[in-house]
């Protein structure tokens, strides 16, 4: 089933939209899938030169690291409303997070990142009672020995989505994540190609497939939709029930 058949033609006109991350992957697939539901999109991470535009959207990629505190602020000051913020940027270092010097940098982008746009975006959201959605993970509930940051960092993420949802809900700010499981884009592309390792993937998936990036942008344009108005605080699994088993 497509945004298309779920979503009505529409829903998002005359709103704005800032998602991070959004040059590739998941991040760049709800970028899209807010344009097409009549959005003005902005598509902020490392690479935005490279980004690829579907024609006829009002998508515009920029180019942004959300380290720096400085370059989210003029961003965010540019924009003439703010509806929406999606948090999808991150990285992620595997072996190497157990190097304090990298475990520190998987942090500063995974969640001081999303505080840092967050908090740069809420004076905008509280004027158009917009909403929020964070990236947690299937790992901000259980532990990865290969990525202790990444597992901190979405941990971390989630415990924020949480408290923000009530520090901001006086300024009628919604604040929600969801928790994608094991989604089809190049960073998984080694694992979808090595039947050894996708084997226990799906598995253990009940779904019995990996998802895509319109699975992960279907959850998010429900959460930001009239739809989810009374829900905050909400870290939404979408695994195909990988969690659960």
């Amino acid at each position: 089933m497509t945004l298309a058949e779920t979503f009505s033609p529409g829903l998002l006109a005359g709103r704005t939209a800032l998602v991070t991350g959004a040059t590739s992957g998941i991040g760049a697939g709800i970028a899209v899938a807010l344009a097409r539901l009549g959005a003005r999109v902005v598509a902020a991470g490392i690479g935005a030169a490279a980004c690829e535009i579907p024609p006829g959207l009002a998508l515009a990629a920029h180019e942004l690291d959300v380290t720096d505190g400085g370059a989210i602020a003029e961003l965010v000051a540019s924009l003439d409303r703010l509806d929406v913020v999606v948090n999808c940027a991150g990285i992620i270092r595997r072996g190497d997070e157990h190097r304090p010097e990298v475990f520190e940098e998987v942090l500063a982008v995974n969640l001081t990142g999303t505080m840092r746009v967050c908090a740069a975006a809420r004076p905008k959201l509280a004027e158009t009672g917009g909403s929020i959605v964070n990236t947690a993970s299937m790992l901000s509930f259980f532990g990865g020995g290969l990525v202790p940051a990444y597992s901190a960092s979405k941990g971390g993420v989630a415990q924020l989505t949480k408290s923000l949802a009530i520090a901001y809900a006086p300024d009628g700010i919604r604040v929600n994540a969801v928790a994608p499981g094991w989604i089809a884009t190049p960073l998984t592309r080694a694992l979808q190609d090595d039947p050894a390792r996708a084997g226990p993937i799906l598995a253990r998936t009940p779904l019995g497939r990996w998802g895509t990036p319109s699975d992960v942008a279907a959850a998010v344009t429900f959460l930001v939709s009239p739809a989810a108005a009374f829900m905050t605080g909400v870290v939404l699994p979408v695994d195909g029930g990988y969690l659960v088993t």
